[in-house]
């Protein structure tokens, strides 16, 4: 489930992407894919070492360019070397073999990507893959620390069973990984050094041994979210309920089951927050339980379960917000929206609302896209229907910025 990675904002950004010789340079066909499912433009540049694996001929079938493959290409380009520091907006290499981390630390020209790295001056990620004795090398680990020291951004290795049978550091970082943090070099650095918290997913609450009260949230509102406020430079922690999402290492997460352990996470933690965003779809009521053991039908004929009310995680931010802290939160609702709406955002003391129709198709639970009401506490509103929920995310944090 990485729907929530996929944001079409990305449009007029232009990534390079290098490809050396390693087992795992077939998985940059995929980074590429992925890439272009944002709208960034790629251009690609295959060392020797890399066409032992694949051809640029690939690249250019998904999309890719330019592609090159030699220093001195037969034709006009006689300045591919320098190309991509006058147009790409960061360079990537994935997969990033040893000699070619050692041929950027010494600043040799002698191929075409090392060459276009020395020509680069733009910010630069690498994804090193090889064997761990190589990765934990003497030579390895200085030139790393060199390149580090000048800003290089390295992404993993991973630690696991590498292509020669041996295990170790020296596996290509998840392709995620690699993706997040090159969507993140691009993206606008609006909110950085804000403390972000978000809510997500259902929660479930027990009433006997194996029995549960909940609802079909997703939680991919909210992981859409927290993705955009992390590409955008926030530091994120995420509460969520029982759903599994993957995250970047950097985001905080807490795994809760209830309403009440979602409670105390929340309320817990807000205080040290600038923003908060609840779009969690948390039971209003848990039922009164029944026991530690699974009620039995037998002699049931006539069940009655009784209900207790679950304490509001919104409106007690709402009462706890300082003047410097912002507050979003959610409404899912099949009628009366916008009333609804508004009075939830001044009884809860929010910055804005965002309202939602679970009973329109392609909208509310489950579904990759939604129809959304958005008010703040200025009174400006605005409808946004039928989007993924990814651009639904990164138009909040565009709109917060304006209350």
């Amino acid at each position: 489930m990485n729907n929530h990675l996929y944001f079409n904002t990305f449009s007029g950004k232009r990534v390079h992407l290098g490809v050396t010789g390693s087992i795992a340079a077939f998985k940059s066909l995929e980074l590429l894919r992925m890439f272009k499912k944002c709208g960034l433009e790629v251009s690609v540049t295959l060392t020797s070492g890399a066409q032992e694996f694949i051809r640029g001929l690939s690249f250019e079938a998904l999309g890719a360019y330019k592609v090159w493959e030699k220093m001195f290409p037969v034709g006009d380009d006689v300045f591919g070397h320098l190309e991509p520091g006058q147009a790409a907006d960061a360079m990537l290499i994935a997969p990033a073999s040893a000699s070619t981390l050692a041929n950027i630390t010494y600043g040799l020209a002698n191929e075409i990507l090392s060459c276009q790295a020395l020509a680069f001056d733009g910010p630069m990620l690498v994804a090193p893959a090889m064997n761990p004795r190589m990765w934990n090398a003497a030579a390895t680990v200085e030139n790393c620390d060199v390149l580090r020291r000048r800003g290089v951004k390295f992404i993993g290795p991973d630690c696991g069973d590498v292509a020669c049978g041996d295990h170790g550091s020296g596996r290509l970082a998840p392709l995620e990984a690699i993706f997040c943090e090159t969507l993140r070099t691009v993206a606008p650095d609006d909110l950085s050094g804000k403390k972000v918290l978000i809510t997500l997913g259902p929660t479930r609450e027990k009433w006997d041994a194996v029995r549960f009260w909940s609802n079909p949230s997703s939680g991919l509102m909210g992981a859409s979210i927290a993705m955009a406020a992390w590409l955008r430079g926030a530091d994120v922690t995420v509460v969520s309920g029982p759903v599994d999402w993957w995250f970047p290492a950097d985001i905080k997460v807490v795994k809760v089951d209830s309403a009440d352990q979602m409670f105390e996470a929340a309320t817990s933690r807000w205080p040290d927050m600038d923003i908060g965003c609840l779009s969690a779809a948390v039971a209003d009521f848990k039922p009164v339980p029944h026991g530690e053991h699974k009620f039995k039908k037998e002699g049931a004929d006539n069940l009655t379960v009784s209900f207790s009310p679950n304490r509001d995680i919104l409106k007690t931010l709402g009462s706890m917000k300082k003047e410097s802290q912002q507050l979003i939160g959610f409404a899912a609702e099949t009628q009366n929206i916008e009333q609804s709406a508004q009075k939830k955002l001044h009884a809860k003391n929010l910055d804005l609302i965002v309202a939602n129709p679970v009973n329109k198709p392609g909208a509310g639970f489950k579904s990759v896209t939604n129809s959304v009401y958005v008010y703040d506490k200025n009174g400006r509103s605005e409808e946004w229907p039928d989007l993924p929920k990814t651009e639904i995310a990164w138009r909040i944090w565009d709109l917060l910025q304006q209350v």
